[in-house]
């Protein structure tokens, strides 16, 4: 059945015979031969010129591919900044808040205490302020007496330091 299936398909063909070919064949062939190397010839003269076309054009693509790039890379780093500045202004404003947070909790804790608030100091120290300034007014003299008379010191330790071994040779002096 193999052998019947292939001489249906494939009929037999009698092998190749130059003589056989008429000659018009084999001036056919012999164009077709110089066609081929015609185009090889003319590909080895026009290779140079394709070769540097190829690498011009190459050029100029990578040139392209590049400043695409970096338009890319430009785009990514303002997004990335954008983000980065709309995170600082959230953490800034979280910051913020649990800084109110804590003032108010030590001004209630103070408060509890009994202490008084920043308005209650400043208050105070304007009043300090304005009673030091009548008093300055009135006595004058008794305050600039006060600061004239220097107030008596102590002996320094380097005195009493060199007293120290005088004593302790009449003690030495008197055991003998």
């Amino acid at each position: 059945m193999q052998i019947e299936f292939e001489a249906l398909v494939m009929p037999n063909k009698p092998p190749f015979d130059p003589s056989a070919m008429t000659d018009a064949m084999k001036a056919q062939a012999q164009q077709i031969w110089l066609a081929g190397l015609g185009a090889f010839s003319k590909a080895q003269q026009d290779g140079a010129k394709a070769f540097e076309k190829l690498v011009h054009d190459g050029i100029s693509m990578q040139r392209q591919v590049q400043s695409t790039a970096e338009e890319k890379i430009a785009e990514a780093t303002q997004r990335v900044s954008q983000a980065a500045n709309q995170l600082s202004e959230r953490a800034s404003g979280q910051f913020d808040r649990l800084e109110g947070i804590f003032e108010e909790r030590v001004a209630k804790a103070m408060q509890r205490m009994g202490l008084p608030t920043a308005q209650e100091w400043q208050a105070l120290h304007e009043r300090v302020a304005a009673l030091e300034a009548a008093l300055g007014k009135k006595s004058v003299a008794p305050a600039a007496r006060a600061r004239k008379t220097p107030a008596k010191t102590a002996p320094s330790k380097k005195a009493s330091a060199k007293s120290a071994p005088s004593a302790r040779k009449t003690t030495a002096t008197r055991k003998r």
